[in-house]
């Protein structure tokens, strides 16, 4: 029987991979680039299934909670040219107006927020779709081959 903390442990290192995973491909930029962020992301995340032997529901179930937390980091990035033009019309202004400041503060803080709370769910889904055998052999794969970003 896996302890409480090898358990919160495994899904640790899963979440580390897949937040830092999606928000490598958050912040890809010039054209084409998010595309190729995740192809990358999602083959990151057959490597890591490959050792566990998921079945192909437990797969459709995981690709569809990874698909979602795409969706929400896409949603996010289509809104990053309108943050750009109202901090610089902030920046522009003869003086700045702590009400707008705050406004553009709290609605940047909400769109991550929202972007937390889908990867926070896609982990959770994941964590539920596989069995404590699963997860097991995915958290070995992922701190047996931890690259760069994933340190």
């Amino acid at each position: 029987m896996l302890s409480r903390r090898t358990i919160l442990g495994s899904l640790a290192v899963v979440g580390v991979g897949l937040i830092t995973s999606v928000v490598a491909f958050a912040h890809g930029g010039g054209p084409g680039r998010p595309a190729v962020m995740k192809r990358f992301v999602s083959a990151m995340i057959d490597d890591a299934l490959a050792p566990a032997n998921v079945t192909a529901e437990q797969r459709t179930q995981i690709y569809a909670a990874r698909d979602r937390a795409f969706a929400a980091v896409e949603a996010q990035r289509q809104t990053r040219g309108g943050h750009m033009d109202e901090a610089l019309a902030l920046f522009e202004a003869d003086t700045v107006d702590p009400g707008r400041v705050a406004t553009f503060r709290a609605q940047h803080e909400a769109e991550h927020r929202q972007v937390a709370d889908a990867i926070s769910q896609a982990l959770v889904e994941v964590h539920d779709v596989l069995t404590p055998a699963q997860r097991k052999a995915v958290a070995d794969y992922v701190r047996a081959h931890r690259r760069g970003h994933w340190n």
